[in-house]
């Protein structure tokens, strides 16, 4: 270990308790999309008192931030997410995220002048829906940045994870209200051409990859029995391997819901909700560095071709990915046999394995950026 990463290493230490309340706060008040009003004050006050100079509100989101460190140099970005789930909170440990980026911000604060790099632990809100990345990227957040990384909890390590596209979309169908019982030839079911649309995409699924993946949910489905429903929504994830599969899948399940208003004589209308999600390039510099700095804290990373996972959700760090050199490593929490998006794994993020996956996550981001300044890797870092 080199004196920089020892010195990191210490540094850390320092704020380790507070990070840990910290997650387990955000835990406690879990805020949704756009409305991390509270997380965000908190996290960027933590950096602000660690030596940062923070921008919030930042690139006109209300909750996103932006803290800086350094004053010359390559700027490395390691990306915060702060976002809860409706209804089961932090089941997708954004709290752990959120804390190891802020903890890799300030184990590399007292060195980023030395190591002759700039710092930005980047506040990014949205992205369980809506994909506020996205915002960032289109408001310049990336712009002169040499590399990008955040850590994401999940069941088993991975370092070198797939992420899906993603589409999220809405569909309105409108038909024409009547009485259910005493002229329900005069009406056109709205409620029949979402359920039919539900089934054409159920048969779909017989004919798509092995990576596509779609599911959809009803929102609104009518007022009364006794009325024929004359508007419904449903709710929908169009996912596949590459952006370039995500689109010819699209095409197939818009035409779904096309047949489905067809057949019931309703119009529709597609609604996106918030950004497409790109699938994600783990830049192998990054990575190769990320998988040994772990190694060399206990965490022993496996690689994608070594295992047999097959399937992954989204992300908007993505879309990160396809504009600057970026990793976007899996931590397990010990958390099985629940999974991300269950409330058992919200509260697994709070055991001493939790926990302890902060400090690896914070630790291994923050040396392998020591290791691309120390070795002046920069020149190696593409975006594939």
């Amino acid at each position: 270990m080199t004196d920089s990463k020892q010195r990191a290493e210490a540094r850390f230490e320092e704020h380790r308790e507070a990070l840990e309340e910290l997650s387990r706060w955000m835990y406690e008040h879990p805020e949704l999309a756009y409305e991390e009003h509270e997380t965000s004050a908190r996290m960027a006050a933590a950096l602000e008192a660690g030596g940062f100079t923070v921008e919030r509100p930042a690139y006109g989101l209300d909750t996103a931030f932006r803290a800086d460190v350094g004053s010359s140099g390559p700027r490395v970005v390691i990306c915060a997410e702060m976002d809860a789930l409706p209804e089961v909170g932090h089941a997708c440990g954004h709290n752990i995220i959120a804390t190891a980026g802020i903890g890799a911000g300030l184990a590399l604060a007292p060195l980023a002048d030395e190591l002759g790099i700039r710092v930005t632990v980047l506040g990014t809100p949205a992205e369980e829906h809506f994909g506020g990345k996205v915002d960032l990227i289109d408001a310049g957040a990336f712009e002169d940045c040499a590399a990008s990384m955040m850590i994401h909890p999940t069941p088993e390590d991975l370092v070198d994870p797939r992420a899906l596209a993603i589409y999220h979309i809405d569909v309105e169908f409108r038909g024409k209200a009547a009485h259910a019982s005493a002229s329900p030839d005069q009406g056109n079911n709205a409620l029949d051409a979402a359920v039919l649309a539900y089934t054409n995409v159920g048969l779909l699924r017989q004919q798509i990859l092995d990576n596509d993946r779609i599911h959809g949910i009803i929102t609104h489905g009518g007022a009364a029995p006794n009325i024929i429903p004359d508007y419904t929504r449903m709710s929908w994830y169009v996912r596949a391997a590459t952006d370039e599969r995500l689109e010819v899948l699209y095409e197939k399940v818009t035409a779904c819901f096309a047949a489905a208003a067809d057949a019931t004589g309703c119009t529709y209308e597609l609604i996106p909700s918030g950004h497409k999600y790109k699938d994600i390039k783990s830049n192998p510099v990054m990575t190769k560095l990320y998988a040994d700095n772990s190694e060399a804290l206990g965490r022993t990373m496996p690689w994608y071709a070594d295992t047999e996972s097959k399937t992954s959700g989204s992300t908007d760090m993505g879309n990160v990915s396809y504009e600057v050199p970026s990793i976007h490593p899996m931590l397990g929490i010990d958390c099985a046999p629940a999974v991300n998006h269950q409330r058992e794994f919200a509260a697994a993020t709070l055991t001493p394995k939790g926990m302890e996956t902060i400090r690896d996550g914070a630790l291994a981001m923050a040396w392998t950026t020591i290791d691309l300044a120390e070795q002046d890797l920069w020149d190696q870092l593409t975006v594939e």
